[in-house]
């Protein structure tokens, strides 16, 4: 027999008892619970929860105890990306307890925050299986505590989320989202006044007064007289102003000439992207249809992830039929996008995130400077693990980079910290970008129409968007970038992630495919080190579980874990000289087996 825990009786009030479990564990699995997790589901086994809650988990110690160590091992924790989990019982996932313990502290912080005010809180959700639900549980939490809340009446875009918090001049913005993640999850991204995300110090704050409350402070009684259901008012106020930020002065001719596909991989953007299109004055838009219906199964993809490009399959195929010129996705919520366009060849590419977003900075700074707009006191912004060509535009517009973490919160965040500048725009190069500061967050609506301003312009002018790009590598230098995830799930999995960054800061590498490496920044220990003189320098940035490594070569190394999914990534970037567009091709190929022949050197492929 197995002992699984010293102390006896934990399910006393339940008919059940230790040495039962014991048996049935040991017999049909031989699988150990910690006591410190049997702790916390005899938690969930008290008159707090429900009925249907408490059977699911009884069930779950019987037939699956390894599930219900994985729903119960640990909280979940806000990411990059908010709080996003699998949906069902336990503290590690997504569910009414959880979202409502959440929304409790949150309710807390904001009577603590306004003392004089009646907070007000807007909602909205995706396509994602019980979004709807979660959203009006959230309200009924506001409300219940007070909060006058803005429920949107269906499912909306992020991007609409974070314009409503200030059109509507709310305190905070909740949104029911996992993004891209596969159909079993759900999530809960939380936003301040300014309509980012939540940053320090409300963010610690937030998190310290959900820690301090139990589940049985939850107030789920709402008082609907507070809540407000709204829909197409905010709607057309948004996409209005979608049209102002992402119509950059492409003729109606050139608007006319342009042949696009869109597909919204069955998620919100259906929504917004078409009339936003369609306001703007572009009348050549197919959408797939297979996939217009917004469905949080996701049946024609494997995954709804535009940075992959299985995702994007049957818009590509719609492209061929049709002779589109360039091809948009959006991942569900509607903050990223995927383009692609047709290269040098007449064939359809699949641009990464980087791509894009130099084409998109490059195009705004452009026309900054023709309309004499740039005065010194202007910016753009990207990320650590984002593209360095970025810093070369930047240095040729005298316009300042400023860089930050992964996350776009880090990039709405420097809009508030230096209102004496300008922003200009800026993104990430995982398929996210931010025209202006209309919406303070990553934007595939505006992004989306601006991508077309772009094609469009460059087409009327006899070239591409393509094109374009190129000759942005000739001017800056060509640069090219490869990411490598790998997926580590589970309790094993993250010890296995943690383990990865423990060796790498412990033990760090010093050759790199044959090129010394120069220098090594740390961000989880602010430190910068030059590795051959042994110098050490700090790092004035928030921590965050990043290292970097700088080649000799003028190549660039870094690992993080993901801080939404179980995954380290790894993120390769390559550059060279490119002298005309004619040697692009043959430079890209060296650059694409250079970045291979990093990745094997380290054992990633």
């Amino acid at each position: 027999m197995v002992s699984i825990v010293s102390k006896t009786c934990l399910f006393e009030n339940y008919s059940f008892t230790i040495d039962y479990f014991c048996n049935l564990l040991y017999i049909k699995l031989m699988i150990y619970i910690e006591p410190k997790i049997l702790d916390r589901i005899n938690a969930w086994l008290t008159p707090a929860f429900d009925e249907d809650t408490q059977t699911i988990i009884k069930n779950s110690i019987a037939n699956n105890p390894k599930d219900i160590q994985e729903s119960f091992y640990k909280d979940l924790e806000f990411g990059t990306g908010g709080m996003r989990g699998i949906m069902g019982v336990g503290t590690n996932r997504i569910n009414k307890y959880t979202l409502g313990k959440s929304t409790q502290g949150l309710s807390d912080y904001l009577h603590k925050s306004f003392p004089n005010e009646t907070p007000k809180a807007v909602i909205a959700y995706d396509c994602r299986h019980n979004s709807k639900s979660l959203a009006k549980l959230v309200a009924d939490v506001f409300s219940a505590n007070g909060i006058e809340v803005f429920l949107f009446e269906d499912l909306r875009a992020t991007p609409e989320l974070s314009f409503a918090v200030k059109h509507l001049n709310c305190h905070c913005g909740i949104v029911l989202t996992a993004s891209h993640n596969p159909p079993e999850y759900n999530g809960y991204k939380v936003y301040w006044q300014d309509g980012g995300q939540l940053v320090p110090p409300h963010d610690d704050a937030v998190i310290n007064m959900i820690n301090a409350l139990e589940y049985a402070n939850i107030k789920f009684e709402a008082n609907n007289d507070l809540i407000h259901y709204i829909g197409k008012d905010v709607d057309d106020v948004f996409i209005d102003a979608s049209v102002r930020n992402g119509d950059v002065g492409a003729t109606q001719a050139a608007k006319d000439d342009l042949n696009i596909v869109f597909t919204s991989l069955h998620g919100t953007s259906i929504t917004a992207v078409p009339e936003t299109l369609k306001r703007a004055g572009y009348k050549n838009v197919h959408i797939v249809k297979e996939q217009e219906k917004p469905d949080g199964d996701f049946p024609t993809v494997a995954s709804p992830n535009p940075e992959e490009p299985a995702a994007l399959k049957m818009a590509l195929e719609l492209a061929e039929k049709e002779h589109a010129d360039i091809v948009i996705g959006t991942d569900p919520d509607c903050d990223r996008l995927g383009v692609a366009v047709r290269n040098s060849e007449g064939k359809m590419q699949l641009l990464n995130g980087n791509q894009t977003m130099v084409m998109m900075v490059a195009f705004l700074l452009k026309k900054w400077k023709s309309e004499d707009k740039i005065k010194g006191k202007e910016f753009i912004a990207t990320t650590i693990v984002s593209t360095p060509m970025i810093n070369k535009l930047a240095e040729s517009y005298k316009v300042e980079n400023k860089i930050v973490l992964t996350g776009f919160k880090w990039i709405a965040k420097l809009i508030n910290d230096f209102p004496q500048l300008n922003f200009i725009g800026g993104g990430e190069e995982s398929f996210g970008f931010m025209v202006g500061n209309f919406v303070r967050d990553k934007d595939a609506v505006t992004s989306t129409l601006l991508a077309c301003e772009i094609a469009a312009i460059a087409k009327s002018n006899g070239s591409s968007f393509y094109n374009e790009l190129i000759k942005l590598y000739v001017e800056h230098g060509c640069y090219k970038e490869k990411l490598v995830s790998i997926t580590k799930k589970g309790i094993e999995g993250a010890e296995e992630i943690k383990q990865m960054m423990t060796d790498a800061r412990e033990n760090p590498l010093k050759i790199v495919n044959g090129s010394k490496v120069l220098k090594l920044e740390d961000y989880d220990l602010s430190i910068s080190k030059n590795m051959i003189t042994g110098e050490v320098s700090s790092i004035d940035i928030p921590k965050s579980n990043v290292i970097i490594y700088y080649l000799e070569d003028g190549s660039q190394v870094a690992l993080r874990p993901s801080g939404t999914e179980p995954k380290i990534k790894f993120y390769v970037s390559v550059n060279s000289k490119l002298n005309s567009v004619e040697n692009f091709k043959s430079i890209e190929a060296e650059l694409d087996t250079k970045a291979e022949t990093i990745l094997k050197d380290m054992n990633l492929i």
